[in-house]
């Protein structure tokens, strides 16, 4: 699948004194702050992997939110000298999707295509890095279908009916993600696309491998039956491809921890008998209107309807960077506005004839970013040097290079 067009990233390599400081992210997994980029040696690469859309509606400011959020992990990773090898999906086929198509009267693909194109340029407007490689569950059928395949070799798969699902206690580190108890996993895993209720299960909480063929919907014959793939399997297949087991970040937002990434993780550790991702990163959610920002409860802000209002995405981009990525927060129109404000500054900032030294201020941009993506201060540290009063100096384009390195934003 077509991705999208990545912005050129300044390099701060030849414009700024010092090396930048270690990677540490907060890791789920682990409830602390890990080092992320210690294990690497000098040079080499640093691969992730983040949960793309379900394409059947706009990308609101909680996806946004989330892509923002990890774009600021492969700039600094690449300012820290690594190349970054970047995968994510498209869940291009899924209940959801389907359900839509129906009220609209699209044809499902159709669909698909017009709401990922909407937020390829979303994402370009944005200036997110690309992918390396942005995937659909229908590419990935075949893969799905091999996995699927082992899994019933090991006994971890089996039949209800002429579906497939995967047997959790084929793991025994289940649970190692999430951290929740059975009661806890019970209730997310009904409330975000499980069937716990379902009879003939081993274990309430197996997760579907394979949906055989239901009415009209879409279907690809296998060896596993006409169907389907399931949600969990396809990430499975498509990161494991790109990017081989181990990876060292998996990333999305916290909705996903369970039953997303602890299926993932489990399903994965059992084909390969390796850890599915060194690290696991998660993003808050967004609000809007007192409640979680949500496709079935339709209180959203997207952010091709506020680029279609004519508002700069730079200033879109900020208004999300002042919030910590791990923090559940409320959008209000103040935001863009304060965004906006500021953005305004910041340009009048580095148009100066005379501007005050860039060293100590990348310094503090470079420290903050580092200590698990405190973008508040980075941002502070910004607005101060725009407060200074200038000095005979020709650093100006230095400190817009650095802000559109390490933060994406362009101001000239």
């Amino acid at each position: 699948m077509r991705g999208w067009a990545s912005p050129d990233v300044p390099s701060l390599v030849d414009l700024v004194s010092g090396a930048p400081e270690s990677l540490h992210l907060h890791d789920t997994a682990t409830n602390s702050l890990m080092p992320v980029l210690d294990v690497l040696p000098p040079g080499e690469g640093f691969r992730m992997y983040v949960c793309g859309i379900t394409p059947y509606d706009a990308a609101h400011l909680g996806h946004a939110s989330t892509y923002v959020a990890f774009d600021l992990v492969q700039r600094i990773v690449r300012d820290a000298g690594h190349h970054v090898r970047y995968v994510q999906n498209v869940t291009d086929v899924d209940d959801p999707l389907l359900e839509r198509a129906l009220i609209t009267g699209d044809h499902w693909s159709d669909l698909a295509e017009r709401e990922i194109e909407r937020f390829r340029l979303d994402m370009e407007a944005l200036r997110v890095l690309a992918p390396d490689e942005y995937i659909g569950a229908v590419e990935s059928i075949p893969s799905v279908i091999d996995l699927v395949e082992q899994l019933k070799s090991r006994g971890a798969a089996y039949r209800v009916d002429d579906d497939w699902y995967f047997d959790i206690s084929s793991d025994p580190g289940f649970g190692d993600v999430a951290h929740l108890s059975e009661a806890q996993m019970l209730i997310d895993f009904g409330e975000r696309g499980g069937d716990p209720d379902r009879e003939g299960k081993r274990h309430r909480l197996d997760p579907l491998l394979w949906m055989a063929q239901r009415a009209d919907d879409p279907w690809w014959d296998s060896t596993l039956g006409k169907g389907r793939p399931g949600w969990h399997i396809e990430c499975v297949a498509i990161a494991n491809a790109g990017l081989q087991p181990h990876f060292d970040l998996q990333g999305g937002g916290s909705d996903l921890v369970f039953p997303h990434h602890q299926m993932c993780a489990s399903i994965s550790r059992t084909l390969t008998h390796q850890d599915f991702a060194r690290h696991y990163t998660h993003t808050g959610m967004v609000a809007l209107d007192g409640e979680k920002m949500s496709k079935s409860k339709g209180n959203l802000e997207f952010v091709s309807r506020l680029r279609e209002q004519g508002h700069d995405p730079m200033a879109i981009r900020l208004a999300l960077l002042t919030q910590h990525y791990r923090s559940d927060w409320e959008w209000t129109a103040e935001h863009l506005t304060q965004a906006t404000e500021r953005l305004g500054r910041w340009r009048t900032g580095v148009a100066r004839d005379t501007t005050p030294a860039v060293e100590e201020a990348i310094a503090s941009m470079r420290s903050s970013l580092a200590h698990d993506l405190d973008t508040a201060t980075a941002i502070k540290a910004i607005d101060a040097w725009c407060d200074e009063a200038g000095q005979e100096v020709d650093v100006a384009p230095i400190m817009s290079h650095a802000i559109d390195a390490l933060l994406g934003i362009r101001l000239i």
